[in-house]
């Protein structure tokens, strides 16, 4: 998990979309979270788009364009989809990101002599686009994976996810981040009923 704020925070970085293109999603509400190339190495590590130790020196302003440009093409698109509205224009976008080849990756021994995940070429911008065009596009292809995308029922926020749960009935994007809220919404509507007004 990338070093970042708990869940929710002022700049947390989320990771419980169900998916490597929503978590991608989730990085733009409810406020910008992708605000440096800082936050945006954080998120790569994070998503486990590249392993730990894998040098970021190159994630520089331009990638942050690049990444953002890319998730307002990805938001609308999945944004459509959930509404029951072709994004016909975007998806050319969407595919022509996915035609770039994901990062190659390969196995090699750590100082332990354990098995670890490198790359196998430094990293490059249209590898790691690619990699999560790639998952948008077959996760918007599989109709059993797209009737499993729920929008969030938390009155303030809009992020998409994958409904895993057993019975496909989750509500929130987050049981600890919108469940937890309205839980204690619920709580405080109870309290506000049962206290005797003052006289």
């Amino acid at each position: 998990m990338a070093p970042a704020a708990a869940p929710g925070g002022p700049y947390g970085l989320r990771f419980d979309c169900g998916r490597l293109c929503l978590d991608l999603l989730a990085t733009a509400q409810p406020e910008e979270r992708l605000d440096s190339p800082r936050r945006l190495r954080a998120w790569l590590l994070g998503a486990g788009i590249v392993p730990h130790g894998t040098p970021l020196e190159a994630v520089d302003t331009a990638w942050l364009a690049r990444f953002r440009a890319a998730r307002a093409v990805l938001l609308r698109v999945v944004q459509d989809e959930v509404d029951g509205r072709a994004a016909d224009p975007d998806l050319q976008t969407v595919n022509a990101l996915a035609a770039a080849s994901p990062p190659a990756p390969q196995a090699g021994r750590d100082a332990g002599g354990l098995l670890v995940r490198s790359l196998a070429s430094a990293v490059d911008c249209d590898a790691l686009l690619g990699q999560i065009a790639r998952d948008a596009v077959e996760l918007l292809t599989d109709p059993a994976a797209r009737g499993r995308l729920r929008r969030c029922a938390g009155r303030s926020c809009s992020l998409v996810y994958l409904d895993t749960s057993r019975g496909h009935r989750r509500r929130w994007c987050s049981s600890e981040v919108c469940g937890n809220r309205e839980r204690v919404a619920r709580h405080r509507r109870r309290a506000g009923t049962t206290q005797e007004p003052n006289r």
